[in-house]
């Protein structure tokens, strides 16, 4: 039985950067800004979880939703760092996809 492998989606990277704006916004209101963390941290761990999928949505999204609700953590721009690990898995994937293309003796690179 072949090991499947998961189809990897990259989000945009402007997408990710409004939603940890969107986390960060809290601290714009005075004495409201834990309270609306606790109605945006579940919106966002689900979002998060929608836009990576596989097993980076879901151990991302759990992590998403902990950095949300804890208190002085909204700083951390969780989507964007997720995008960057993501683009870093593509780019190895595509490296290890090309090096394991059949080499032609007449068109050796």
């Amino acid at each position: 039985m072949a090991k499947t492998e998961e189809k990897l989606f990259l989000p945009n990277i402007g997408l990710c950067i409004l939603m940890d704006l969107i986390g960060m916004s809290s601290y714009f209101f005075p004495g409201m800004g834990e309270f609306t963390d606790i109605v945006w941290a579940p919106i966002s761990g689900y979002v998060f979880f929608k836009i990576f999928g596989g097993r980076l949505g879901l151990i991302g999204g759990v992590l998403d939703f902990l950095e949300e609700i804890l208190p002085f953590t909204d700083i951390i721009p969780s989507f964007t760092i997720a995008w960057f690990i993501r683009k870093k898995a593509m780019e190895k994937m595509m490296v290890k996809n090309t090096n394991s293309l059949p080499k032609n003796k007449w068109f050796n690179s």
